[in-house]
């Protein structure tokens, strides 16, 4: 059993498309995203042999693992998958074709066993053999299903014992090593049966409004958005910010974090809320001691003019309150009131994809 072994190939399908009909930064960072959310979702002892793009491949070498076994890493992998991406679509901050499509991303799971050897390069593994060969070409095959798991009979035998909405085909593919049977199954079934998780809440209700300013903008709300809600663009407009260090994830969403080093030390925060209704966006961020919550709120007022208003929480209490009032208020409204100026320019320089 020392040169045999499990194929496993998770291929996101849709992806070629994707990256040609979208922003090519954030396609990127979608696929990413969702390559590693396959490798976390790893639960049988895979090894990851390469990443190819759109697809994965994992091995483990031994003897032909039992069906039921594999189907739970599929399911485990498909999952994950599409909670990932349920999650980013109930999330993100970003309306570009690459992040409004995401969504419709699908995954195809083809898994076959057979004979292969091991090979590494400097610090990569890598495989060599026929049937990695016909393991690439069973992605090439002619099922009209964009979500599927497809098992050869090595692997296979004689699938049963499974929900009763796997519907089960047979078909062969022909390739150099003559004709390969497979059996396949459609999986999206699995999408209905996922449970979005829900929005975490703001919790505004502990804290009191200290602080409000208010500006009118000659610029689209769009652009408005992307200047005051991306956290590479703080430094550029928020006095007091020296340089933002972003913490975990890669695309602008709920959940978001970062570091932000001021002038008088530093502080982590993260993105607690987001809405969008038509001509208004509602965001805001809290620190991670969950002591003080800024609300953005982004009104359009007429073509390309945007109003912003920014509320600063602080965490109820007499003595913490007391404490602002004397020590940082004063300042904070002078940085406040920059800001909003420094954030005029800003948006002048911003030119987003149409």
């Amino acid at each position: 059993m020392e040169n045999k072994g499990l194929l496993f190939i998770p291929d996101i399908s849709g992806f070629s498309r994707f990256v040609s009909q979208t922003e090519i930064e954030h396609s990127r960072l979608i696929i990413q995203e969702l390559l590693e959310t396959l490798i976390n979702a790893n639960q049988m002892g895979l090894e990851v042999s390469e990443v190819e793009g759109d697809a994965i491949l994992f091995y483990r070498f031994g003897a032909s693992p039992n069906l039921a076994e594999v189907y739970k890493q599929v399911e485990r992998m498909f999952c994950e998958f599409h909670r990932h991406l349920l999650a980013y679509d109930q999330r993100r901050y970003c309306y570009c074709q690459a992040c409004t499509a995401a969504i419709d991303l699908t995954l195809k799971v083809i898994t076959h066993y057979g004979e292969f050897v091991g090979y590494s390069v400097k610090n990569f593994n890598k495989l060599i053999g026929k049937d990695v060969i016909v393991a690439h070409q069973l992605l090439k095959n002619d099922i009209a299903l964009h979500e599927y798991w497809l098992v050869t009979p090595p692997v296979a035998g004689t699938p049963a014992g499974f929900a009763q909405w796997m519907e089960w085909h047979s078909s062969t593919i022909h390739t150099e090593n003559g004709e390969i049977p497979f059996h396949y199954t459609h999986i999206g079934q699995l999408k209905t049966e996922l449970v979005p998780e829900p929005l975490p809440p703001l919790e505004l209700s502990s804290k009191t409004k200290v602080l409000s300013f208010s500006r009118e903008y000659d610029i689209d709300i769009r652009t408005l958005f992307h200047a005051t809600g991306d956290f590479n663009y703080r430094s550029r407009w928020q006095e007091g910010v020296k340089t933002v260090e972003e913490i975990g994830h890669l695309l602008p969403r709920v959940g978001m974090k970062c570091r932000c080093v001021m002038e008088d030390g530093q502080v982590s925060i993260y993105s607690s809320s987001y809405a969008f209704s038509g001509e208004r966006i509602e965001f805001s961020e809290t620190d991670e001691r969950k002591m003080t919550s800024t609300y953005f709120t982004l009104e359009k007022t007429g073509h390309k003019k945007t109003k912003l208003t920014i509320d600063f929480y602080l965490r109820k209490g007499r003595a913490r309150l007391a404490w602002f009032v004397l020590t940082i208020r004063k300042k904070m409204i002078e940085r406040y009131n920059k800001s909003l100026l420094n954030l005029e320019r800003l948006v002048q320089e911003i030119k987003l994809p149409s």
